[in-house]
């Protein structure tokens, strides 16, 4: 990144003040209706673009999910897209160029990380639109986005990871659960946190004393790969958990979850996986067997709704902000693992998600109000 994590950080809590008034508001993205194509499709010389993190568009994470949205939108507008994807931070500013370049007129840029080279080809083309997945794109730090013609949208994804914590706790028979990341990046750590608090409530509920490896909370620190790749990082990092005797594993940041499941596998125990953003149940079927659940972010839908809104021109800077009122972010079902927790869990689960939506269940994170 061209700024430190930790001053980003900054930047993003700031904004985070415009838009937790938002976080409650409103429903979930949906799709626009269908007559949106019986009304002629897409305005003159639409052309919507994305650019990929890291991870890049084949992660069974968030950026497929948002490759996914756009592809649905522009099939359902009858237009073309143009997807470009990242192998490393040095292409972001060149890829955005390149959909500059191609004339593109709405770019959506997937991740944080392309937060800064968003902005600067924002405020330097106006009349292009833009949309912010997973950052509010406030590089200046004022506390709002840098420019009108952004949308951003993001997720308090400590919220759902909150349910699957308690779940996890729920489940744990070695009393010890963990959890490691990409890097340390608030759209990162806000699961690893909102995992932790999950845990906490389920001791102060049960009296147990479950304990979360691979994440402080008072330090706000954890155990990181330093990337997004399925490589050996990610997998020292599982085993370390793993040799620690943890028996719930929540790895976050796109595929790294791969090497998590090879770890596991290779251990010979019984120990249960968690996936993020995606039901990855569902959009990686080679690990099915291993997922207790997962943390979902609505992308896809959000992308889908965005670009069908620019399509018609009625492109909306307006922040959304995922929560599990408004379906935005969501714990996704127990699928293989339903006959092995408890048949009271789905209760408590549901009690605690409308404690949690009326506030009197508190979660922390930078979205927070």
């Amino acid at each position: 990144m061209t700024i430190s994590t930790t001053k980003k950080f900054v930047g993003v809590v700031a904004a985070a003040g415009l838009l937790v008034a938002l976080a409650g508001c409103g429903s979930a993205p949906e799709p626009a209706a269908s007559e949106t194509s019986a009304a002629g499709g897409a305005v003159d010389g639409f052309k919507p673009c994305m650019v990929s993190d890291a991870g890049g568009f084949d992660d069974k994470s968030f950026n497929q999910l948002g490759f996914e949205g756009l592809e649905a939108a522009s099939e359902e507008l009858g237009v073309e897209y143009v997807a470009v994807q990242s192998d490393s931070e040095a292409d972001f500013a060149p890829n955005i160029t390149s959909l500059v370049d191609q004339n593109c007129t709405l770019i959506i840029t997937v991740g944080f990380a392309l937060a800064s080279a968003a902005g600067e080809a924002a405020i330097a083309n106006p009349d292009i639109e833009f949309v912010s997945i997973d950052d509010v794109v406030d590089n200046d730090f004022d506390g709002t986005t840098d420019a009108e013609n952004i949308k951003p949208i993001i997720f308090d994804t400590a919220q759902a990871a909150f349910l699957a914590g308690y779940a996890s706790a729920s489940y744990s028979t070695a009393k010890k659960v963990g959890t490691f990341g990409g890097m340390n990046f608030p759209t990162v750590s806000i699961f690893m946190d909102g995992f932790a608090q999950g845990v906490e409530y389920w001791n102060s509920e049960k009296g147990d004393t479950v304990e979360v490896l691979g994440w402080d909370r008072a330090a706000q620190d954890g155990v990181f790969t330093g990337g997004f790749a399925a490589n050996q990082d990610a997998i020292n990092a599982a085993q370390g958990l793993v040799d620690q005797g943890v028996d719930v594993l929540l790895p976050v940041g796109g595929p790294i979850y791969q090497s998590a499941a090879s770890v596991i596998r290779d251990s010979g125990r019984e120990i249960a996986l968690l996936g993020v953003d995606a039901d990855v149940f569902e959009t990686d079927p080679s690990v099915a067997d291993l997922l207790l659940t997962s943390i979902r972010k609505a992308i896809d839908v959000g992308v889908q709704e965005a670009v069908l809104s620019a399509g018609v021109g009625e492109f909306d800077p307006a922040p959304f902000v995922g929560t599990l009122e408004n379906e935005g972010v969501a714990l996704a079902p127990f699928h293989d693992f339903e006959s092995k927790v408890s048949p009271d869990l789905r209760a408590e689960l549901d009690t605690i998600q409308a404690g949690i939506i009326d506030g009197s269940i508190p979660v922390e994170s930078y979205l927070a109000g």
